[in-house]
């Protein structure tokens, strides 16, 4: 007689989702937190775009050259989830801490400030690479602020190939796609958060002070270490009901690894998940930035309410509404209250982008990011679930990615002298952008247990990472350091006292930036459209649903499988 787990339990198995999405959410605000204020960064603490892109793209710099997510994979194929969850968290909070010591005002002019002036502008090997997380005349804070954030980025690099072994765990031959598509959709909405609250702790007051909007994420890391924790409690009693013992069954062994690169479905879906991270999570960091370049925004007048921070708060508040009910309305079986809890969701997004127009706030407007891909994501996730078609699914992402960069890069700098207009063009590319990013945890990540053995998931996920992180540190300083030398002219007045640091902070011209990750999308799409002709020799599965499907559909795998095993 089978006796009924937790697993079997729908609030169970959401529950669980739910703490590892809300710690991916806290993770993801501290991701971004210092996004929304590049310009403070340069005018208060002497960041210029390549200081600034050199900084973001530490963050995975440990796991790219010191091979730390791969050590991480065997960690959490050694170790299981419940101690990498909780490891995660850890590192996180310390990477964190260092981060938001280096913006303090108590490292400004301290020994420690002056150490970092003096070293780390030159380090043997890497610099011959051109691949140093430092260089000379980096600002001291940029430097210390790198070397957390190089901490930090092994924390949630760790935190999201645990998370996704998690979510395999828990709703493996159940609704997988729909549970990867919401925890994600779910954990972004930390990137609204931090575009909306970042600008507000850093000017809280009437005075400019950036660790604020850190200090902010750091409480969000130890919410998140909490998380992980109440998580840590509730597996060990899955395991207890199953008589699993993640830490010694199926040991890890190297020779596993071989099994995973000599795939060829593997490699084309790791180098679509580079892709396409590449041009999204580096060009978050420089949206706001890239928005205040573009778009004309009238100074408010001192004492406006649009300048309170009463308006921050009525204005996220709105946010989780549209976030709620577009959610909600997925999964409401009255299809009156389905119409009206989408009606509601609509209703709320056209207020909260009315109050971003009237903030004349640039992180207001890009915060409507993840809202769209909330809404979609479990459509896409229940449809990935029971019909397939994942492959088809990245193709169509790519081909939205590759619209919106160049909306961005040519069209939108039209509108620079008609506020309204570039409000609007910017609110619609960037719910699309936001709406073809959602395909990817629905399509992608679902995929990758049908190309490697369940007991390598871990190591699979960890080179995925991987290899995304390679992106990851390295677009972030080809923003930076494209901008650098596409707008010369901005750096020669500053250097000349004709322009101010502030001015110039947002006077970037993008566009040779934007086209570059335009091509990236324009290389998803070939890799894309290739991976569904191999999917379609090899019998891979891509295309087929991922819930126990009917006897017809059944018998379709198993004549995928009898052929693949022939060929």
């Amino acid at each position: 007689m089978l006796v009924e787990t937790l697993r079997d339990k729908s609030w169970a198995r959401w529950t669980a989702l739910g703490l590892l999405a809300f710690a991916m959410f806290c993770s993801y605000v501290f991701m971004d937190v210092l996004s929304p204020i590049k310009n403070l960064l340069q005018s208060e603490r002497g960041w210029d775009s390549t200081a600034f892109g050199t900084m973001q793209g530490s963050e995975t710099f440990l796991n790219v050259f010191i091979f730390f997510l791969i050590f991480a994979g065997i960690i959490l194929d050694k170790m299981g989830v419940r101690f990498t969850a909780i490891l995660s968290g850890a590192v996180m909070v310390v990477g964190g801490t260092i981060n938001w010591y280096a913006l303090t005002d108590a490292f400004q002019g301290s020994g420690l400030d002056v150490w970092f002036t003096n070293h780390l502008n030159y380090i043997p090997g890497f610099d011959e690479l051109g691949v140093s997380p430092f260089y000379e005349g980096m600002p001291a804070s940029a430097k210390l602020s790198a070397v957390g954030f190089m901490i930090f980025g092994c924390g949630v690099e760790m935190a999201g190939i645990t998370v996704s072994r998690g979510i395999v765990k828990w709703f493996k031959g159940r609704e997988m796609a729909l549970a990867m598509g919401s925890e994600m959709a779910l954990a972004r909405l930390g990137v609204a958060t931090c575009m909306i609250f970042s600008p507000m702790f850093a000017e809280m007051g009437g005075t400019v002070n950036v660790s604020r909007s850190v200090a902010f994420g750091v409480v969000l890391l130890m919410i998140a270490l909490i998380m992980f924790i109440v998580y840590f409690f509730m597996d060990a009693r899955l395991d207890k009901q199953t008589g699993e013992a993640e830490e010694k069954d199926d040991p890890f062994r190297i020779s596993d690894l071989g099994k995973i690169l000599s795939s060829l479905g593997f490699w084309l879906v790791a180098l679509l998940c580079v892709l396409y991270y590449s041009a999204i999570f580096p060009f978050q960091k420089y949206a706001v930035n890239m928005l205040q370049c573009n778009i004309q925004f009238n100074p408010l007048p001192e004492g406006s309410f649009w300048l309170s921070d009463s308006v921050t708060y009525i204005q996220y508040v709105i946010m989780l509404l549209v976030a709620a009910t577009a959610f909600a309305g997925n999964f409401a079986r009255q299809k009156g209250m389905k119409l009206l809890l989408f009606a509601v969701s609509v209703v709320s997004l056209v207020v909260y982008c009315w109050m971003g127009y009237q903030q004349q706030s640039a992180g207001a407007i890009f915060a409507v990011f993840p809202l769209l891909a909330v809404g979609i994501t479990p459509i896409l996730g229940k449809f990935v679930d029971h019909k397939g078609k994942a492959a088809s699914m990245l193709v169509l992402g790519s081909l939205l990615l590759i619209a919106c960069h160049l909306t961005f890069a040519f069209v939108l700098p039209m509108f620079k002298g008609n506020a309204a207009g570039g409000v609007i063009v910017a609110y619609v590319t960037i719910l699309v952008l936001g709406a073809s990013f959602s395909l990817v945890p629905a399509s992608l990540w679902p995929s990758v247990p049908k190309l490697v053995d369940a007991k390598i998931i871990g190591s699979a996920y960890a080179l995925i990472f991987w290899i995304q992180n390679i992106g990851l540190w390295l677009f972030p300083m080809l923003i930076g350091k494209v901008l650098t030398s596409t707008n010369t002219d901005i750096e020669a007045q500053v250097a000349a006292g004709t322009m101010t640091e502030e001015v110039a902070s947002v006077s970037y011209n993008y566009t040779w930036a934007l086209v570059m990750l335009a091509g990236l999308g324009v290389a998803a799409l070939i890799i894309g459209a290739y991976l569904k002709v191999v999917d379609k020799k090899k019998h891979l599965g891509l295309e087929l649903p991922n819930v126990a499907a009917p006897a017809a559909v059944k018998a379709e795998i198993e004549e995928s499988e009898v052929a693949a095993a022939e060929e």
